[in-house]
């Protein structure tokens, strides 16, 4: 019998699965091109479950549900609402720019961000390998469908192709080292895996391989070198609206899945994948910021900003343990600083997209850095926007990017080891590097001449959370004790169960 509990546990998931199948059959008595019954239903939906979701992390109770296949702590209802409040603004966004390329005309597009949501919530809430991957298989699926969504457009399509072959190749690889971690613990229960290794009664070599082939599906989904050759593509060839979609809230599940499986369930391996993640990390600084550097695509100009600021994020990730000593407040610090690192990215890189779409005319897609030139003589406030985003992800004070790095900057530093404060040097100079391609972007936007003399308009709201949107960064920057405090809450109690 399933009791009360298990039915709490998955209760936003509910209403996400069930207002999916509600929107699709209400879209198809909507004619109109923008399908605004749907789109704000769909909204509705999402603001509902950021609520719930917000609730049971002010709540603070950690329970299992299904068997002990599914956790509901505060770290995953946390990034459960804020990926329900990314795919929100994404919704606000986007659906202007989806209108006009006539991406609306079969509603498919909301029914697939709530699936898409849907499989993110899974991955964030799982206890349990099977069920991390059917998450992961749900998000994937609905993501690739979402970037060929405009079936007319021949570079959607081939990203779609390139995004579904190496997807398939990484979901290959989670799925095989989560088989073999399986083989030697006899366990798909994330705690008793963790129980298993800790009592050292299984053979290291085989945990080390199969942890190999989980940290490298790990390292796909949140797009670091070596596992980073769809990210260019695919941002650049999707639509905008869908770029947006793939690169903010699929980050925030991305970490989540890598807390249960890495922290929650392999800690005892963290020397052997914190190696893993320390090269990940330097390749993914190195290779983002100098590639980023090229780039004269906006779009693909932001996917090597992305590969480079997940590498701050694998910093965090890696600097909780030292030489396989656990200490608690250390792995407080790290955990938390790299949590506050991506829930600041995404929404850094919301307000960014927002913008460029902004930007995008019918029939015209505004994807190139040159598109900005002049945009403080058209629109001094949307070019304020996209300085502040810019500003931000370049790390520099008073905006939220700024105490973002340094934060994982300090959970190196503080480590105390040798190779940890290396790290921190050569992040700093990566960073500096990096900080060229942004800054180039704002002396595009003030003072180069416009290139056309149209005056940028947006909807009312579209307007009012976009300016909301970078009016965080900078309140977040100059008073992130709050949300750094929500963060160490969220992993003190996740870890203390």
């Amino acid at each position: 019998m399933i009791d009360n509990i298990s039915w709490l546990a998955i209760y936003p998931e509910i209403v996400l699965l069930v207002m999916a199948c509600v929107i699709a059959l209400v879209d198809l008595g909507v004619k109109s091109k923008g399908r605004t019954p749907t789109y704000i239903l769909t909204l509705l939906t999402l603001l509902v479950v950021a609520v719930l979701e917000a609730m049971y992390a002010r709540n603070g109770s950690t329970f299992y549900g299904w068997g002990n296949m599914v956790v509901s702590d505060a770290m995953g209802s946390w990034l459960k609402c804020f990926a329900a409040v990314a795919m929100m603004v994404t919704m606000v966004y986007g659906r202007p720019y989806a209108s006009d390329r006539d991406m609306l005309r079969g509603g498919e597009m909301f029914t697939l961000s709530l699936l898409a949501l849907l499989g993110m919530f899974v991955m964030i809430g799982a206890n349990n390998f099977l069920v991390i991957y059917l998450g992961l298989e749900l998000l994937t699926l609905a993501s690739y469908a979402l970037v060929a969504l405009r079936r007319d457009h021949s570079q959607s399509v081939e990203a779609a192709m390139k995004y579904f072959v190496l997807g398939a190749m990484a979901s290959g690889f989670l799925l095989y080292g989560l088989s073999m971690i399986y083989g030697a613990t006899g366990s798909l229960d994330i705690g008793q895996v963790f129980q298993a290794i800790n009592g050292g009664q299984i053979r290291h070599q085989v945990l080390v391989f199969g942890t190999v082939f989980v940290v490298a599906g790990l390292g796909f989904k949140l797009g670091v070198v070596p596992f980073h050759m769809w990210v260019p593509d695919v941002y650049q060839g999707a639509p905008t609206s869908i770029t947006l979609m793939i690169g903010s809230a699929p980050k925030l599940a991305a970490f989540g899945m890598t807390m249960r499986l890495l922290v929650d369930g392999l800690l005892p391996l963290a020397f052997d994948w914190q190696q893993m993640l320390m090269v990940m990390a330097v390749c993914s600084l190195l290779i983002g910021n100098l590639a980023g550097l090229l780039q004269t695509n906006i779009k693909r100009m932001l996917a090597y900003s992305t590969i480079s600021q997940m590498g701050f994020v694998l910093l965090g990730l890696m600097s909780g343990v030292i030489h396989g000593n656990v200490d608690a407040n250390a792995v407080e610090n790290a955990y938390s600083a790299a949590m506050f690192y991506v829930v600041t990215y995404v929404l850094t890189t919301l307000a960014a997209f927002g913008v460029i779409l902004l930007l995008a005319r019918d029939g015209f897609e505004s994807e190139e850095i040159s598109d900005l030139a002049g945009l403080n003589q058209r629109s001094p406030l949307y070019a304020g926007v996209m300085a502040i985003c810019l500003f931000s992800m370049a790390g520099i004070p008073p905006l939220v990017g700024f105490y973002a790095k340094l934060s994982v900057l300090q959970a190196l530093i503080s480590s105390g080891a040798t190779s940890h404060i290396a790290l921190a040097v050569f992040a700093v100079i990566m960073s500096l590097i990096g900080a060229f391609y942004y800054l180039r972007v704002v002396k595009v936007m003030y003072f180069d001449k416009p290139l056309t003399a149209t005056s940028v308009s947006a909807p009312m709201d579209v307007r009012t959370v976009l300016t909301l949107n970078a009016a965080a960064l900078l309140v977040l920057g100059l008073l992130p004790g709050g949300l750094m405090s929500l963060c160490a809450d969220a992993i003190v109690r996740a870890l203390a169960t």
